[in-house]
């Protein structure tokens, strides 16, 4: 088969072909001028893509009930495909570079089994193993922001500050809550070798207590402190209990039972 094609069976054409490699789906029309500026762009990257992925094209006059299924409301639109299910998309006729970031962005990586595979060893509790299975993964493919963000997690507490250097100028919305998480508590945990660097403030040894509680991941003592620090100072360390709450929530996840014990209390402080 070539690299693109016209759908005649969207369950073998695309569904079935998406398990084995990423079928983008062009949404077209013969009416539609749009569609005629965009189609050869997706027909040329097909072609270029070395089997990356595969360009399925759908003619919504041939196929309405197809498009209707899909949520197809304006014509050229673009999904991807990928073991069956529809993760990505964008509608109109975008130029060049901007279907190229689509798919660097929207391609899932190569190496998507040895990252499952590291997220399955860390959560066994095996995070020595994970770790240098995720860093081949970087050396191969340095852009991969979710091996990345998980990489910096795992080394978090033995090695904050290359955990900070891991996410230096990484930036990207999907991971956005996650990557501030990070480079949070990897700030406090290189805080914890240098308190001298913290300025001077009656409560300054319940901060490095909550320092020093957080590191040992003794999170219930951690934010009990920082919550006690935010209640007399809430600025102290250019807003450092805040943050640090917020990044220990974000860390153990809202359905954690210590993010719903403090949640309550946390933004009660902040209104002291």
């Amino acid at each position: 088969m070539s690299s693109f094609y016209d759908i005649k069976d969207f369950n073998k054409d695309v569904i079935e072909r998406s398990f084995q490699t990423p079928v983008v789906v062009d949404f077209w029309a013969e009416w539609c001028g749009p569609c005629k500026v965009l189609g050869p762009v997706l027909e040329e990257l097909a072609q270029n893509a070395n089997g990356a992925w595969k360009l399925a094209k759908l003619n919504t006059e041939k196929f309405p009930d197809l498009a209707k299924e899909f949520g197809i409301r304006g014509i050229p639109a673009v999904k991807m495909f990928v073991e069956g299910k529809s993760v990505d998309e964008f509608v109109g006729a975008l130029p060049k570079y901007q279907v190229e970031y689509w798919l660097q962005k929207a391609l899932p990586s190569k190496y998507r089994k040895d990252i499952l595979a590291a997220e399955y060893l860390a959560a066994e509790g095996k995070p020595g193993e994970a770790v240098p299975v995720l860093e081949i993964v970087l050396q191969n493919e340095p852009g991969n922001i979710e091996a990345r963000v998980m990489l910096a997690r795992l080394v978090m507490f033995n090695d904050p500050k290359r955990s900070g250097d891991i996410l230096e100028k990484t930036e990207e919305p999907l991971y956005g809550e996650q990557i501030e998480s990070i480079r949070a508590i990897s700030r406090l945990l290189v805080l914890k070798t240098e308190p001298s660097a913290l300025p001077d403030f009656p409560g300054r040894s319940y901060y490095i207590n909550a320092i020093e509680a957080l590191a040992n991941r003794d999170f219930d003592a951690s934010l009990r402190a920082f919550i006690g620090v935010l209640k007399e100072n809430r600025y102290y360390d250019d807003d450092g209990s805040r943050k640090a709450c917020i990044a220990i929530f974000k860390y153990l996840g809202e359905e954690h039972e210590l993010t719903q014990k403090y949640r309550r209390e946390f933004s009660s402080a902040l209104y002291v």
